[in-house]
């Protein structure tokens, strides 16, 4: 039987029982779009978490500390070997004081980060609110929410407020004193980092800052040129007695736990899509059952038996097919709907608007693939069935 004639026999098959193909189909449609609904939550989950955490200069970055032994220090020479291994495309330094911060007659603690401008893209880190740095010479800081609270303030109100700092560092000369150094400048606040219980925390472009002498730093970014040059850095940084740490080994993490809950959550949307395979099982037999004269009559003109197992196979197929079709639709809606109370919530929170799922191409299309294939495997059994029944009983069949 040619490919024509059997998708014409099938579509035909459908007019005469319209009310039954629509609803087997709905039963598949409500299987693929739990899948759908489901899996597509946890990538809109790990796509959200992982671009507010993470940068792409952050996944070629290594976090550089000092051993507990401090047999190295992290010194202007040292930082300028780093620069110079093979490999390694920028290094980023930053120094850390205990200060005092005011905002008008309002003074509290924090602590004060002196860095470059390209750490919050090493760091893997953007505002909340406002942005980082901008052009050199502008005095500008960047804090972090704790530090918003201690002012009794909103982060919206923070921003444009002339911040005024005094540091503290040890003397070098003399052990036990504090050298106390006020800064010249006040610096505007820019941007707001989000906590995440942290101490409060201020940070300033270190070539605005020229009033304390940095002998050594505590930490350092070292960014790689690429992914293939990121395990040499590594070894050289680990050789030179320094503690490395890279966010992409905790992305690497992460995104492996986020691949244990999408196969979680599509388990329990393929049972769905099994209610309705077993469904389409059922449909499908008491179609044979129906149509059992018109196999006979079908055999006697000459239908061969696997003829007949195809019309049920294509029958099954398209059904399945079309089930994954609309099983797109509703995985789609349901999201939007779903989507749309979320942010109606946040927004009463004074959230700005969530996208909590994300619809992979690739996914959306295997999606169509395996419900069509379930669609085949569920007409099997009833195709195979049809194909052996005998012809003059089939057509005794009342």
């Amino acid at each position: 039987m040619k490919l024509l004639d059997l998708l014409y026999l099938t579509l035909e098959n459908f007019k005469s029982r319209k009310t039954r193909v629509i609803f087997t189909v709905l039963g598949v449609s409500i299987g693929v779009g739990a899948i759908l609904f489901l899996v597509s939550l946890g990538f809109g989950l790990q796509k959200n978490l992982l671009e507010k955490i993470t940068t792409q200069e952050s996944l070629l970055t290594f976090d550089v500390t000092p051993s507990e032994a401090e047999v190295v220090s992290l010194t202007s020479s040292v930082l300028s070997e780093m620069k110079h291994i093979q490999g390694v495309k920028r290094v980023i330094s930053q120094a850390v004081f205990p200060s005092q911060v005011s905002i008008g007659d309002f003074t509290s603690q924090a602590t004060l980060n002196l860095i470059d401008r390209d750490y919050f893209k090493l760091n893997g880190t953007l505002p909340q609110k406002g942005r980082v740095f901008g052009k050199e010479g502008e005095e500008e800081a960047v804090v972090n929410s704790s530090l918003v609270s201690l002012f009794n303030l909103n982060e919206n109100e923070i921003l444009g407020k002339k911040l005024r700092f005094v540091v503290f560092r040890s003397a070098a000369d003399e052990e036990g004193e504090t050298k106390i150094i006020p800064l010249t400048h006040s610096f505007q606040v820019v941007g707001v980092l989000q906590a995440q219980g942290e101490n409060p925390q201020a940070y300033l472009n270190i070539a605005n800052v020229k009033e304390v002498t940095i002998k050594e730093y505590q930490f350092a970014k070292v960014e790689a040129v690429n992914s293939e040059a990121m395990e040499p850095v590594r070894d050289k940084l680990i050789s030179m007695g320094f503690l490395v740490s890279a966010l992409s080994d905790t992305i690497e993490q992460a995104n492996k736990i986020f691949k244990i809950i999408q196969v979680v959550l599509a388990s329990f949307g393929i049972i769905a899509l099994i209610v309705a395979a077993v469904g389409l099982v059922n449909t499908m037999t008491i179609s044979l059952l129906e149509r059992t004269s018109e196999i006979g009559i079908m055999r006697a003109i000459g239908a061969s038996p696997y003829d007949i197992m195809w019309i049920f196979l294509g029958e099954s197929t398209l059904t399945g097919f079309l089930g994954g079709i609309a099983g797109i639709g509703v995985g789609i809606g349901s999201g939007s709907l779903f989507n749309w109370l979320v942010n109606i919530i946040a927004s009463h929170f004074g959230r700005g608007a969530l996208q909590i799922f994300y619809y992979p191409l690739w996914f959306i299309l295997l999606i169509v693939l395996v419900s069509t294939i379930v669609g085949f495997i569920a007409g099997i059994w009833p195709a195979r069935r049809a194909a052996k029944l005998n012809p003059l009983e089939a057509l005794r069949y009342k």
